[in-house]
């Protein structure tokens, strides 16, 4: 019996790299996934020129002919259910999501956030783990909630900081990170190995004392 591929949606607000890498990742036969929706609230994302070129439906949403957040958000997300995505990825998303509008979510839409979570949640997370003098940083894939990159931890991929690193180098190299443990983190609710369920994440049925780690290629516990 085979099963279907996993319909997913992405929202994405730049040029779109992980969902580049989450793309290849289905090319390879790596990702059991069918991409049903890409959407943004910027015109010219990237993100939206890699979904056409894919053949991937696209939705864009100005914010700025909304009169408030909470109506653009609820308009989004009908989008989003009409594409009968059953997982939603934010890779980039640069917006904060009205609790209402994602309740219907939560569980079936994940996060990819640059810092070790529960680190630096928000923004300029790189430049504030070095200001801090941490000696690893690292990027997380997270289950959503109305909680400001607050939902449960799944995985985490971890780097160390050198004395050569600025802002911008550790940027650059957290992202070839960011670009595995994504796709490996969709691969596996694609598999239906991963659940959440009265806010503790699941793997393979079984509670998830700790996220996974991103080691030698594999997610690890």
């Amino acid at each position: 019996m085979t099963t279907a591929p996993l319909r997913v949606a992405v929202l994405a607000s730049g040029r779109g790299s992980n969902l580049a890498a989450l793309l290849q990742a289905r090319s390879r036969g790596e990702l059991p996934a069918e991409f049903v929706l890409v959407g943004s609230d910027k015109a010219d994302a990237g993100a939206l020129t890699l979904a056409r070129e894919a053949g991937i439906p696209t939705a864009v949403l100005d914010p700025r002919r909304f009169p408030d957040r909470v109506s653009f958000d609820h308009t989004l997300f009908e989008r989003i259910q009409e594409s009968g995505a059953e997982l939603l990825v934010l890779a980039g998303f640069m917006r904060i999501i009205d609790g209402a509008a994602l309740a219907p979510w939560v569980g079936r839409m994940i996060n990819i956030h640059p810092s070790l979570l529960p680190k630096y949640r928000g923004l300029h997370t790189h430049r504030r783990a070095l200001a801090a003098g941490d000696l690893e940083h690292g990027a997380s894939v997270h289950y959503v909630t109305a909680e400001l990159d607050g939902g449960p931890v799944i995985a985490q991929a971890r780097l160390a900081i050198t004395p050569q690193d600025d802002e911008q180098t550790l940027a650059a190299r957290l992202l070839g990170y960011e670009h595995r443990l994504l796709p490996a983190v969709v691969s596996y609710i694609a598999q239906g190995r991963l659940a959440l369920r009265d806010g503790q994440v699941l793997l393979d049925g079984r509670p998830l004392a700790t996220p996974l780690q991103w080691r030698d290629g594999a997610l690890d516990r």
